[in-house]
């Protein structure tokens, strides 16, 4: 018996809380993680896994045992790390990550290629979306996420910071003209950005001199897409709060308004579960990461 396989099986299936997800995690039949388990178990002569229909859960000498494995695990990872890191050429094995659509289409995948050419041993799955991922039970090692994080259980870098701005097209400005202050934004046409998970609107919320204050936008449009948001503006569909490297990139068909009184901006932060960061495949992704924000005046952190 392979007893670091066994030990990582183990520790893939308490994460997973499945021996389903586990086996999808790690592209094996399920009938092999349950063989792996039973070896275990009869070697160590311990059971570690209670199993019924509904649930699963560790025995007392199972959860002893998960620590230990844990802590194993994560030095193999740190001394792999020491060695593997200096050289990324010798770097192997896949790294699964999951980014927001619209800021992994403009801002990580068109550099994608430097971090392959950096790393070429490590082969990445790229999952997009702005569903809330299941990290350990879907195997994924890393999710890049925007907004305050509500999962203690997992680990954040933060690597930067999305500033907004309302912006609109020069024929909508035209039209209905240009708000002086945010008492004026009552008086226009908004596109109104909602939660797909909640269907509650987002209020906008502004820095003012004395504070924070939002405002509840009201408009004929309500999308749950930052991309699809970004098309309605451009339509001259109204005013918009979006991303400023959004604007940056429409530059030349979007007005700011308001620019002495910008959004609250919003963290980006890279999520993994406890003890992933020991994997030198993460490490490496989360500093490259962290290098595309620090570089980009609208997104770097705000003491870079």
């Amino acid at each position: 018996m392979d007893k670091v396989k066994a030990m990582q099986t183990f520790v893939r299936i308490v994460e997973a809380n499945s021996f389903t997800k586990a086996a999808e995690s790690l592209n094996l039949p399920r009938a092999s993680l349950t063989t792996t388990m039973q070896n275990l178990e009869r070697h160590l002569g311990a059971q570690l896994l209670q199993r019924t229909t509904r649930r699963l859960s560790l025995t007392q000498d199972g959860e002893r045992y998960y620590e230990q494995c844990a802590a194993i695990l994560a030095a193999i990872e740190t001394a792999e790390a020491d060695f593997l890191g200096v050289d990324g050429r010798r770097m192997q094995g896949r790294l699964r990550i999951d980014l927001p659509g619209a800021l992994g289409r403009a801002i990580v995948l068109p550099r994608i290629a430097e971090f392959r050419r950096a790393w070429p041993g490590i082969d990445l799955s790229i999952g997009m979306g702005d569903r809330l991922v299941d990290l350990t039970g879907e195997g994924i090692d890393c999710a890049l996420r925007v907004g305050e994080l509500q999962d203690s259980s997992l680990v954040a870098r933060r690597i930067g910071l999305m500033r907004f701005a309302v912006a609109a097209t020069p024929d909508y400005l035209a039209r209905r003209g240009v708000p002086a202050s945010l008492d004026e934004l009552a008086g226009h046409e908004g596109i109104v950005h909602f939660s797909g998970r909640t269907g509650r609107a987002f209020e906008w919320e502004f820095q003012e001199a004395d504070g924070l204050r939002k405002v509840a936008v009201k408009g004929g449009i309500a999308i749950n897409d930052a991309d699809a948001n970004l098309i309605l503006a451009l339509q001259g569909l109204g005013l918009t709060q979006l991303a400023r490297y959004q604007l940056r990139a429409h530059a030349d068909r979007l007005v700011e308004v308001l620019p002495g009184v910008p959004p609250t901006p919003m963290p980006v932060s890279l999520l993994y579960p406890q003890g992933r960061i020991a994997n030198p495949r993460l490490r490496a992704f989360a500093d490259w990461l962290a290098g595309v924000f620090a570089a980009d005046p609208d997104l770097r952190l705000a003491h870079d």
